[in-house]
């Protein structure tokens, strides 16, 4: 089988993804008895861990290289599987030949131009042995191409993927697919606002660019949806500046810790962006990246407001009620 090749595009939903490590508690996925095999007494050995190491390029490509005793066996239909979690379509699975690679090593890569869906693919090998795909654990991961990756500004589509080891211990890639997409930058917290600077691929900033802060609540009917927050784009090429002041948000807030995502339209009449920070190595920016929530004045008291990003990198911000009590 092979990786989707449609796009995804940005569009107007506002829902936070709820896409998180839950996969089985597993350590290396072997057969249907588990990770350790019959059990004690069995008679038999427990399977070699498969670690694989990983190398990105900085066109989205990764190689991933796996230790093999000398004496494991594969043959010519081994491949390294990847599965989209929580999919079930003939497209959330992709296999890549796994080859040898010299003594002890077998290689398996993943091009650029495979399209891998938005969410978390977990990694396994099939030896092709007629067992069931191993879980792959994570080796060494040299991800130094992804630090500040700049691809083409005109680029039409735009491909991420990062590994990383999931909270079990087993490897995963989280991957994008965007086009257009605006990659946050700097972000500069100020008392009465936050300026954000970044870059857009895969359209032009024209006239009637701004960027829109939509709240997340939901509306009572279709029609009683909130005009969103906006504030001017400072352009310059593909690179783009604004400050959002948080005077209007705090006003709007009704209740409770209340997000508010931040959209990108390029042009007026084109269709929004989500702004988000996806070229660089870290794969869950939420707990990495951390913003400090200022108070401000509103007629409901003091609030305080400030950005972060969503388990998909996507760029937010939250605004919290008056401390009770």
């Amino acid at each position: 089988m092979t990786a989707s090749s449609q796009l995804t595009v940005t569009g107007h939903e506002t829902k936070e993804s709820s896409a998180i490590d839950q996969e089985p508690m597993v350590p290396v996925s072997t057969g249907p008895e588990g990770p350790e095999g019959p059990g004690e007494g069995g008679g038999e050995a427990a399977p070699v861990e498969l670690r694989a190491d990983c190398i990105a390029d900085s066109a989205g490509g990764l190689t991933f290289d796996l230790n093999a005793p000398e004496d494991l066996h594969t043959t010519w239909s081994a491949a390294l599987v990847l599965r989209l979690r929580g999919g079930d379509g003939a497209d959330d699975e992709v296999r890549l030949p796994l080859g040898p690679n010299g003594a002890g090593r077998l290689r398996a890569v993943l091009p650029s131009t495979v399209a891998l869906a938005e969410g978390r693919w977990n990694a396994y090998a099939d030896l092709g042995d007629g067992g069931d795909p191993r879980r792959l654990l994570p080796g060494v991961n040299d991800l130094r191409s992804l630090v500040d990756r700049r691809p083409l500004a005109g680029i039409g589509r735009l491909g991420v993927r990062i590994p990383y080891a999931t909270k079990f211990g087993n490897l995963a890639l989280r991957s994008w697919l965007r086009g257009p997409h605006a990659e946050a930058g700097d972000i500069l917290v100020g008392p009465d606002g936050m300026t954000v600077s970044g870059r857009l691929y895969g359209a032009v900033p024209a006239a009637g660019a701004r960027v829109e802060a939509r709240v997340r609540r939901t509306p009572a009917s279709p029609d009683a949806a909130p005009d969103p927050v906006t504030a001017p784009l400072t352009v310059e090429g593909a690179e783009f500046t604004f400050t959002l002041p948080y005077e209007e948000l705090a006003g709007r807030w009704e209740q409770g810790n209340e997000p508010w995502d931040l959209w990108l339209r390029p042009a007026e009449g084109a269709r929004p962006v989500r702004i988000a920070r996806l070229l660089d190595d870290v794969a869950d920016k939420k707990q990495v990246f951390s913003y400090p929530a200022l108070p401000v004045p509103a007629a409901a008291g003091e609030l305080r407001v400030g950005p972060y990003y969503t388990l998909d990198n996507d760029l937010a911000l939250r605004v919290t009620g008056p401390a009770e009590g």
